[in-house]
């Protein structure tokens, strides 16, 4: 079966015209509907795939014959999503697959989540854990769901809840543990069997491997498979994964501390339990990656933290002059540099919100990273949004407009000027993103700001037909988009075999020219 990619890559120009039309926002729903009856599949991919659509089309794709068709409406971020969950019963297996999977989005962004009452339909109705395996079936659940899942008056949620083990209070587990269901108590006694040393030590593969590996990480290790590690680890990278699990034992922290291995160090220097020998030890050791993971420690005493602020290594004094034991004064005098290469984007929202003070305090600190660190809140109050919006570091203002659902407009052009590393794009999404005078970007050295023009309403027509003609083929599609580009122009670019896709799509297409495109399948004459 072909993929999207290989159905786009084969259809021939007149079919790339009439999936244009099916994205053009001004056709009218007859005209979708003939596409969906009568048009090739790549123009049914991409008319139930990438666009809104009226709630007649969205029927008339539900009963659709064709289940990729209908499998194509499940993936769509554009549709709500109560219109995508009327495909849970679909009788193919390959349409629910699909809406089990969702809509694609850049993490950490989540797709809009389906009803609660449908995601309880698919876990109860599904085979076996068929929904659950899949990351995307999790990303469209609503949070107020995932937290009732292991108190959910349905036996099949509480069992999925359970899966949630690390996240759940001791009061939760046993409750679980004693459901009244079978099935909920084999899945919690599951998870808990990860937590005895005993039982893990048992199933633990002799090898290397993914299993062992995750094994050694993230679960319960037993005195005897740490000696063996120690002693005959059966890859070279064990040490510094059991390094970084929180049930070593303490002895085998100070064994690992001293390892000639700086990974293995470094993996010891980042732990919440690190003694104090081994802490000061660290502290000098000879490798700058180490000491950089042990200058982010809590616990670092007066003099520790003294020794680090001096420490000839650049990225060491940065880690630490972000602790949170100094005050702004001490801060203020280690000589570091804040880096502006970084990646500056979307930043998930942790489960637990951080203290209201404490976003306050690292918004008016003196030190760029923690600045940044308040910048990436959604629920900063009016008045530091206001202030980090006018902050002398880049990252600060782009984290913020990447983050803050009032970012204002003038932060977002800015952002979008300023900025060009990862993401970038993604501020031209954001709610207060501006549309007018960004016509007066057209002439812009950076072909991603020229683009920005097809955005403006009032953009000129000899500037946006000029700017079809631009040397960057995105600048150029874009702007054959434009409703304000020449009747003329448009009629040309219509028999343009690289933009005649995106011209189809113009809002100002004529009628005359939507019907013959229909009635002769996108060869014209026109």
């Amino acid at each position: 079966m072909p993929t999207p990619g290989q159905i786009w890559e084969e259809a021939d120009l007149a079919t790339r015209r009439l999936a244009g039309l099916a994205l053009n926002p001004s056709a009218p729903q007859d005209v979708l509907l003939r596409l969906l009856a009568e048009a090739p599949s790549v123009v049914r991919m991409v008319l139930c795939r990438d666009r809104d659509l009226p709630a007649a089309v969205v029927d008339a794709v539900i009963e659709h014959p064709d289940p990729r068709t209908r499998g194509f409406l499940a993936v769509n971020p554009h549709v709500e999503p109560d219109q995508r969950a009327r495909l849970a019963d679909d009788p193919d297996w390959i349409v629910r697959a699909h809406l089990a999977e969702g809509p694609r989005v850049p993490l950490p962004d989540r797709p809009r989540p389906l009803p609660d009452e449908t995601v309880v339909h698919m876990i109860t109705t599904y085979d076996g854990d068929e929904p659950l395996g899949s990351i995307g079936f999790w990303q469209q659940m609503s949070w107020d769901l995932i937290r009732s899942m292991p108190t959910h008056p349905v036996a099949e949620v509480r069992r999925a809840g359970a899966g949630r083990w690390g996240s759940l209070s001791a009061e939760r587990r046993a409750a679980l543990l004693a459901d009244p269901d079978e099935g909920v108590r084999e899945r919690a006694e599951a998870q808990a069997r990860l937590e005895d040393p005993v039982w893990v030590e048992s199933v633990l593969p002799p090898h290397p491997c993914h299993g062992r590996t995750d094994i050694l990480l993230h679960r319960a290790l037993s005195r005897a498979v740490v000696e063996g590690v120690l002693t005959a680890p059966a890859d070279d990278d064990e040490k510094a994964a059991i390094a970084g699990n929180p049930t070593l034992p303490a002895d085998a922290v100070v064994l690992l501390a001293a390892d000639p291995d700086p990974k293995v160090r470094e993996r010891i220097a980042g732990r919440a339990d690190l003694g104090p020998a081994e802490r000061r030890a660290l502290v000098g050791d000879p490798d700058p990656q180490v000491r950089r993971a042990v200058a982010h420690h809590a616990d670092l005493d007066a003099h520790e933290r003294g020794v680090l602020a001096v420490d000839p290594d650049p990225g060491v004094r940065l880690a630490v002059s972000v602790h949170p034991a100094l005050s702004e004064r001490e801060r203020a005098r280690v000589d570091c540099t804040v880096p502006t290469d970084r990646v500056f984007g979307v930043h998930a929202q942790g489960w637990v919100s951080r203290d209201p003070d404490d976003i306050r305090r690292d918004a008016l600190s003196g030190h760029p990273l923690l600045r940044r660190r308040a910048a990436q809140e959604r629920t900063l109050p009016p008045d530091l949004v206001d202030r980090l919006a006018e902050d002398d570091d880049l990252g600060v203002r782009v984290l913020l407009a990447q983050n803050h659902p009032d970012a204002p407009a003038a932060l977002l052009l800015r952002s979008f000027l300023e900025y060009t590393g990862r993401e970038r794009a993604r501020l031209t999404t954001r709610p207060n993103f501006p549309r007018t005078g960004l016509a007066d970007l057209a002439g812009h050295a950076d072909p991603q700001v020229r683009a920005l023009v097809a955005r403006d309403p009032r953009a000129e027509p000899a500037v946006v037909e000029r700017l079809t003609r631009d040397p960057d083929p995105e600048v150029r599609a874009a702007l054959a988009r434009h409703p304000n580009l020449a009747r003329p122009r448009l009629a040309e670019l219509l028999h343009d075999e690289e933009l005649a896709h995106a011209a189809a799509a113009n809002p100002a297409l004529d009628p005359g020219t939507v019907q013959r495109l229909l009635d002769t399948d996108g060869r014209g004459p026109w």
